[in-house]
């Protein structure tokens, strides 16, 4: 199963806060136990929304939205890309890692969707050109 494990903004994390050296040396070890176990596939810490942009889609219309963002526990200041056995298997990884904030702080879990997932609804022509795409980028689902 393939999750993706989004790490939450703080207030600290939004004002571009720079984690301690003893954060970064504990994630370093936390990022090296998931790659030799087989779990981690990706994952970075993202700038704050300051430096972001949001495009907000109404029909054919389109809004370019530049941050920063209001409600900052709901934004996302950093992510990785897990492949695990179940959900049980994720939740207890996460549990083992450092706080990624000085502070409260959450990590979300959310499971990927696959191919197959949409399956009864696609037909051979909607599914072909996701295919391909799975192909030039060497996956499947």
């Amino acid at each position: 199963m393939r999750v993706m494990v989004l790490v939450k903004a703080t207030e600290d994390s939004e004002k571009g806060v720079m984690p301690s050296a003893e954060l970064i040396e504990a994630m370093g070890k936390f990022n090296e136990e998931l790659v030799k176990a087989g779990v981690m596939l990706q994952g970075d810490g993202l700038r704050p929304s300051s430096q972001g942009k949001r495009v907000a889609f109404d029909g054919s219309k389109r809004t370019v939205i530049d941050g920063p963002f209001a409600e900052t526990r709901e934004l996302v200041a950093g992510y990785w890309i897990w492949e695990v056995r179940d959900m049980a298997d994720a939740v207890e990884w996460v549990k083992r890692c450092p706080n990624p904030m000085p502070g409260p702080s959450e990590i979300e879990i959310r499971p990927f969707y696959t191919l197959e997932d949409f399956a009864e609804f696609m037909t051979p022509e909607a599914r072909a050109p996701h295919d391909r795409a799975a192909e030039a980028l060497g996956k499947r689902g």
